[in-house]
């Protein structure tokens, strides 16, 4: 279905291409996005293929979107599968990089189908809950009274509701606020600022919004409109967000953060919405809006995991390196509703992102309501709804209607705004910041609560972290003081290990399965890698019910991000392909050392896993700045998994012996997990660690020693074959040896001896033999000639009978963030894992 020339003459006009705005004959015609290189032009794809050209891509520069009728889209699948193959090949330089040849096709560098519209975000609603004003004392309501009135009277604030916007200025709990009045006072108000509200609409009518509504940064990509407004009954959101941010002040309700800024609207919640069109909506007119508030994502039930496509991501990426002209756009979310099922804002790829202000919420109280997702990804919490009983209190905001008001509003669909609300304060001060100087203010003047709670851990760097608060609840007006003479950031580097395998099953209960990789100074340098920033660890699982599994992460420092957690609800027959977790907690750490991650199946039942392979990946700051380039767009090949030879060493820690499955080649590609329930056989075998012959040496550093990545007493005398195994493993391997020895030499002056007393009693029997000793035998490492020294597989048992406490036992004692389910379980077990952990063998690390 095409538009006419004049709708699209002004939908040109508005600045809107035509992928945006053609609805999908989805019934008759596949879509396809391409990314072509400069010299390829989209009419050039399309005469070659047959197909229509639908237009750019958003603010994508050459990604274009192309259909095709569905009788032929067979054969183009076949094409671009052959085209990515040949991508592939050339990466790996299988095939000859030749000249670009006059093929229009050479010059696709990536290609996705793409799906029809779906139904796969949704508003983070706060739950329910009655509105009952809070109740205090006659005195307490006279002194509140007088506090708000001075405020009032020194700003001139007329807005009705404004003395019920305590997240403003608390009276009643004082400094359970925003602290952002001060600024008020010194003239910050947002002035020449834009906020866009990804959401349902804005009501830009509402006499609260109108004097701040940004008609050339908004569109409804539901309804292929210029005017984002409200159109369903509950499309009343993106309304609410709005008011919090910047609602004018005036006579109508209240005021918003930043009163002065300006909001733009764009509609993508009403509606089934496709890939390329999302990807547009997080994209639309970044060089006119700075801030994108989100406060949606995937389902909070508990059993949801889901990210972004690639095509979206790949929008991300193209905001924060060429928004606000190369300071990067900046990207605030909600962290979510779902607490209370166990959700975590790590299953959600949106919230988890590196390019993600990660907003969770607190109340009134300073307390954590029970609905405010923790998770390692999460940077700062803001207030929002929440108390109990008749103390329960929520955001009074804006709503849909000309002079409507809201008293409701809540959850960290609240919070998330009011977030975004005072970076557009800080920008109004300093515009030159960048989206990572954002983050590095947010943590920087983030205020740390209920210290005492166990939560906190304290890193190298000073900083204190909280899987349930982020580095603390924001402080608007320190974090604008701090933004004006804030020294900018260096730009992004980055550190990508190579896949590292481990194959191994992960043992059932309290215990887990660990896997390290030590990263290097040298390896440092080459990255032009000074500190962390964040840290994600993409990785593969294989098992019958994900919400079983829990994953840690601790870095050389011994600081621990709980990447995943258990969930009730997750009862997924997969556990978790090419998925990408991520955690703020190694904010300012070195990244040199051993850093370890643990996989645990935190419940002994029938559902049983296996932890394939994983990835670290390293976000922080350059050392040098001045000729860093920016990171490629993520690409199809970014889930390939060539096992380079690398170092791993993978233990289980479980009090007793586990199954393991035979190591691949080390330059084989892996096979996707097929996440098929493990083979019960009957056999079992000790945990498998692969050796530095094995996998390749650690590291670059000359003074290196080929198992330095596990711990200096590791080994034996340098002088000895290591096997890959640990010390007391050696010791048996060389004992065995030895006693093999000394029977074969008794054996020889055994036959050496009735050799002698034959010849002596028998003159006939002149006869010599020697043993013949069998190769295997006399190496049994190698295998035979020709073969390499070591083979993928030999056995060992360490660490059993530890706890994972004990092995990192110096500064876990308050061990906080428990996954809840793990505790059960390993209360359950109890008896039984004591009385076989006692027989045996430890190993310090």
């Amino acid at each position: 279905m095409r538009v006419t020339s004049a709708i699209a003459v002004a939908l040109s006009l508005a600045g809107v291409t035509s992928a945006n705005v053609h609805p999908r004959a989805t019934d008759s015609r596949e879509f396809f996005a391409l990314h072509l290189d400069d010299q390829t032009p989209p009419s050039h794809i399309a005469d070659t293929l047959g197909a229509t050209h639908e237009g750019q891509i958003g603010e994508l520069a050459g990604h274009h979107t192309f259909s095709l009728p569905r009788d032929q889209s067979d054969d183009f699948n076949t094409l671009l599968d052959d085209l990515k193959s040949r991508r592939k090949l050339r990466r790996r330089g299988d095939l000859a990089v030749s000249t670009r040849s006059d093929d229009p096709l050479d010059g696709i560098l990536w290609s996705e189908k793409l799906a029809p519209p779906r139904q796969r975000l949704f508003k983070r609603m706060p739950p329910p809950m009655p509105e009952i004003a809070p109740r205090f004392t006659k005195d307490a309501e006279m002194k509140a009274d007088e506090l708000q009135n001075e405020i009032i009277h020194t700003l001139g604030i007329t807005d009705p509701i404004f003395k019920d916007q305590w997240h403003l200025f608390n009276a009643l709990q004082p400094g359970h606020d925003l602290n952002v009045t001060g600024l008020w006072l010194e003239g910050v108000t947002g002035k020449n600022v834009v906020t866009a509200i990804v959401d349902d609409g804005l009501d830009m009518y509402s006499n609260d919004l109108k004097p701040n509504y940004f008609a050339e940064g908004s569109w409804d990509y539901n309804a292929n409109s210029p005017e984002p407004r409200p159109v369903l009954s509950d499309d009343k959101h993106g309304t609410r967000c709005s008011g919090e941010i910047a609602a004018s002040k005036n006579d109508v309700c209240g005021v918003g953060v930043a009163y002065d800024s300006k909001i733009a609207g764009i509609r993508i919640l009403s509606a089934a919405i496709s890939d390329e069109d999302e990807a547009a909506s997080i994209n639309y007119k970044y060089q006119q809006n700075d801030i994108y508030s989100c406060s949606w994502g995937p389902m909070d039930d508990g059993k949801t995991m889901d990210a972004p496509g690639i095509l979206i991501k790949r929008a991300m990426v193209n905001g924060v390196q060429k928004g606000r002209d190369g300071k990067g756009s900046v990207y605030v979310f909600a962290a979510g509703n779902g607490a209370s099922f166990d959700d975590n804002c790590n299953f959600d790829g949106y919230t988890n992102s590196i390019y993600s202000v990660t907003v969770g919420a607190i109340d009134r109280y300073g307390d954590h309501p029970p609905y405010s997702e923790s998770c390692s990804a999460q940077l700062v919490v803001a207030y929002s709804s929440g108390g109990s009983g008749e103390t329960r209190s929520a955001i009074s905001t804006t709503d849909v209607g000309a002079n409507e008001c809201y008293a409701g509003h809540g959850g960290t669909s609240a919070a998330g705004p009011l977030a975004a609300g005072s970076i557009a304060l800080a920008l109004s001060v300093r515009p030159e910041l960048t989206w990572r100087d954002i983050q590095y203010l947010m943590i920087e003047t983030a205020v740390p609560v209920h210290e005492d709670d166990g939560s906190w851990q304290k890193s190298p760097s000073g900083r204190i972290f909280s899987h349930d608060w982020g580095f603390g609840k924001v402080d608007t007006y320190s974090l604008v003081q701090k933004a004006r003479d804030w020294e900018l950031v260096k730009p992004q580097a980055w550190y990508h290990s190579p896949w590292l395998r481990v194959h191994n099953n992960i043992p059932q209960g309290s215990h887990g399965l660990l896997s390290r990789y030590t990263v290097t100074g040298d390896q440092m340098k080459g990255a032009n890698f000074a500190r962390v920033e964040h840290v994600t660890v993409t990785m593969n699982v294989n098992h019958t019910r994900r919400g079983d599994l829990s994953v840690e992460l601790r870095s050389p420092s011994g600081i621990t991000s709980h990447l995943s957690v258990a969930r009730r609800n997750d009862d997924e027959k997969i556990g978790y392909v090419d998925w990408t977790f991520m955690s703020v907690a190694h904010w300012g750490e070195s990244p040199v050392g051993e850093w370890t991650v643990i996989v645990k199946d935190t419940v002994v039942n029938e559902h049983t896993g296996q932890f394939i392979d994983w990835r670290l990946n390293l976000w922080g700051e350059a050392i040098d700045g001045t000729d860093q380039p920016l990171h490629p767009l993520p690409d199809e090949h970014d889930d390939d998994h060539p096992y380079e030879a690398a170092h791993v060493a993978t233990t289980s820690i479980q009090p007793g012996p586990t199954k393991t499955s035979t190591p691949t080649h080390p330059d084989e590609q892996h096979d996707r997990p097929v996440n098929q329930k493990p083979s019960q056989a009957s056999e079992t075998y000790p945990a498998v660690e692969l050796g530095a012959e094995e996998s390749g040496a650690v590291s670059s550093s000359p003074t290196a020693t080929p198992t330095s990545t596990a711990g200096s007493d590791k080994n034996l005398a340098h002088f000895l074959p290591s096997f890959g195994a640990s010390k007391r493993t050696q010791i048996w391997i060389y004992a065995s040896l030895a006693m093999i020895i000394v029977f074969f030499i008794g054996l020889g002056v055994y036959f050496q001896l009735q050799r002698i007393k034959r010849r002596r009693t028998n003159a006939h029997d002149d006869y010599e033999f020697e043993m013949i000793e069998d190769e295997d035998e006399m190496h049994p490492m190698t295998g035979g000639a020709g073969r390499t020294q070591r083979r993928g597989g030999e056995l060992y048992n360490a660490f059993a009978g530890e706890s994972d406490e004990e092995i990192f036992s110096e500064d876990d004692d308050d061990e906080p963030y428990h996954d809840r389910l793990a505790k059960i379980s390993e209360k359950d077990d109890e008896g039984e894992n004591s009385s076989s952990g006692s027989h045996l063998l430890s190993e310090k690390q």
